[in-house]
């Protein structure tokens, strides 16, 4: 919930981005045996890439992880932030190298 709502406030928390109308976003969240494994999925109808939705909203959702457990091991730590794609926007379609 945190990272859907964050990825819809995107325009509010990163400077000069600019508010869209999101068709979708979709945050899944799994446990695996070295932590949580987040991804989160934007989408839009607009002629733009929503890829700064997306990762505000699997930011946002790590953070809520670390606020939820921190009270277990206060040396949590959030790693590997990243794009894994995009398509649309002015630069183009994006797939991220395996």
């Amino acid at each position: 919930i945190a990272g859907i709502a964050a990825a819809k406030r995107t325009s509010e928390l990163i400077p000069l981005c600019h508010p869209l109308m999101l068709s979708h976003v979709k945050v899944d969240a799994a446990v695996e045996k070295k932590g949580v494994r987040i991804v989160a999925s934007a989408a839009t109808t607009a002629q733009t890439g929503v890829e700064m939705e997306a990762l505000t909203a699997a930011a946002v959702a790590a953070l809520t992880v670390y606020d939820m457990v921190k009270a277990l091991d206060k040396s949590i730590e959030i790693q590997d932030l990243y794009l894994l794609e995009k398509t649309g926007g002015k630069s183009g379609d994006y797939r991220r190298k395996s």
